[in-house]
């Protein structure tokens, strides 16, 4: 004989629904530009000089979806086609046959920036 096994449930999800629902309207309501313009002065700190054109082409666009939003970072210094803050970033092989390493400025930059937001967003959906 197989053992019988019983759930019983008393209760509901109405906790749950609602962090979900303060998830949802912290995304809708929620400006996201103030983390954009912050992760612009933080990469453009960031970014090594020498004409100081790249660290000055740092933009960034709020896309918004139906339930969520996205940051996008760009830089719109190129030479040839190539974006610069990418050869900084991970490096590039000369004509010569040399290479220059890259350097990791966009991570350490960016970190307090998306522990900002994270922050920020948890504050947000655990109001009482």
């Amino acid at each position: 004989m197989r053992p019988v096994i019983t759930v019983k449930m008393r209760g509901n999800f109405n906790k749950t629904d609602r962090f979900f629902e303060r998830i949802k309207n912290a995304l809708k309501i929620g400006t996201f530009d103030k983390y954009g313009e912050m992760g612009v002065k933080a990469l453009a700190s960031a970014t090594p000089k020498d004409t100081g054109r790249t660290s000055e082409s740092w933009t960034y666009k709020v896309i918004n979806y139906r339930d969520s939003a996205s940051i996008v970072w760009s830089n719109t210094n190129e030479n040839n086609g190539v974006l610069i803050a990418v050869l900084i970033q991970y490096g590039h092989g000369l004509k010569n046959g040399g290479y220059v390493a890259g350097r990791d400025y966009i991570n350490p930059a960016m970190k307090p920036v998306f522990d900002q937001i994270a922050d920020d967003l948890w504050k947000e959906v655990t109001k009482v």
